[in-house]
């Protein structure tokens, strides 16, 4: 009789697939070789098949807070910028009619997806104007169910002007309606890159959270005026590597930030659509410390 093995869970995939992964969605693997090696790591392509569909991120599963929530307002929006309009999309709690923070949430090199759109809802319900701007928009924008093609439409978006359109959207959200002029970011993964360069670059941020996002050039540091909060996976070698540097800098610097280090968890262990990364003990416990650290700073 044929052995035939049982189908991976979440808890059985390995480290050294998660990282080659990892190693795909950054850039450092172009597709044919990441999908050559982790087939020769599964032991076979159907088996390569059944870890990617618990290591890729999946939009389509169930989101934490629904699109239709009856207490929350929801719609899209546009942010004028020097390289043209960024469709952002736009949740907020209906019973508040009062001013609030805004919060504005950056993507991953995935694009704004629903699983991104979800994190907004989860800021709005918190008593926050959240806004997720596509910074895909001048390519198109983020291409419906194909995170591969969204990861390479990253690669194409020039860096300096990405930020020029981010510092935009903080100085959108400290002036648009609803706004109490008090501006925070939360950003994930490429996102949690460009909000640590957003803070060096936007001295209107008054708060910035970074989940497991790139550092900046550590002599950048000195123009920083946001309060800062920095969520790392303490299995991420890649974006850990630059942690002390930047940490340093920014003692030196006497700019405040406080850092949390989950342990045992990989990148982008916040994401909920991605069964083999997530992990709900930290994601939630971040979840809690960037809540208290938003509410301190924006709406102290």
């Amino acid at each position: 009789m044929k052995f035939i093995p049982p189908s991976p869970s979440a808890s059985t995939v390995s480290q050294e697939a998660i990282d080659l992964h990892d190693a795909f969605t950054h850039g450092y693997l172009d597709r044919r070789t990441f999908m050559e090696r982790m087939v020769m790591l599964a032991g076979g392509a159907a088996a390569a098949t059944a870890l990617l569909s618990l290591i890729a991120a999946n939009p389509a599963k169930a989101a934490m807070v629904p699109e239709g929530d009856v207490r929350l307002e929801t719609g899209s929006l546009t942010i004028d910028t020097i390289n043209g309009g960024l469709r952002a999309y736009l949740a907020k709690p209906k019973s508040e009619t009062a001013p609030m923070p805004v919060v504005i949430v950056v993507h991953e090199n995935r694009g704004l997806n629903p699983h991104i759109e979800d994190v907004a809802r989860r800021l709005a319900l918190a008593g926050y104007v959240a806004i997720a701007p596509d910074f895909l928009s001048p390519l198109g924008g983020t291409p419906a169910n194909d995170p591969d093609r969204a990861r390479d439409m990253i690669g194409q978006l020039a860096p300096d002007t990405t930020l020029l359109n981010a510092a935009s959207a903080v100085g959108f959200a400290k002036s648009m309606a609803g706004s109490n002029g008090k501006v925070g970011a939360v950003g994930f993964c490429w996102g949690g890159g460009l909000v640590n360069r957003m803070a060096v670059a936007a001295p209107d941020l008054d708060a910035a959270v970074v989940y497991y996002g790139r550092q900046p050039d550590v002599g950048d540091v000195v123009t920083i005026r946001a309060a800062l909060l920095f969520h790392y996976a303490g299995l991420d070698e890649r974006i850990g590597a630059g942690k002390a540097a930047y940490e340093e800098a920014l003692k030196n610097a006497g700019k405040p930030f406080t850092s949390h280090v989950y342990d045992g968890v990989n990148h982008a262990f916040n994401n909920d659509t991605a069964a083999a990364r997530y992990d709900k003990a930290a994601a939630e416990l971040a979840w809690t410390r960037t809540l208290d650290f938003l509410g301190a700073k924006l709406k102290g």
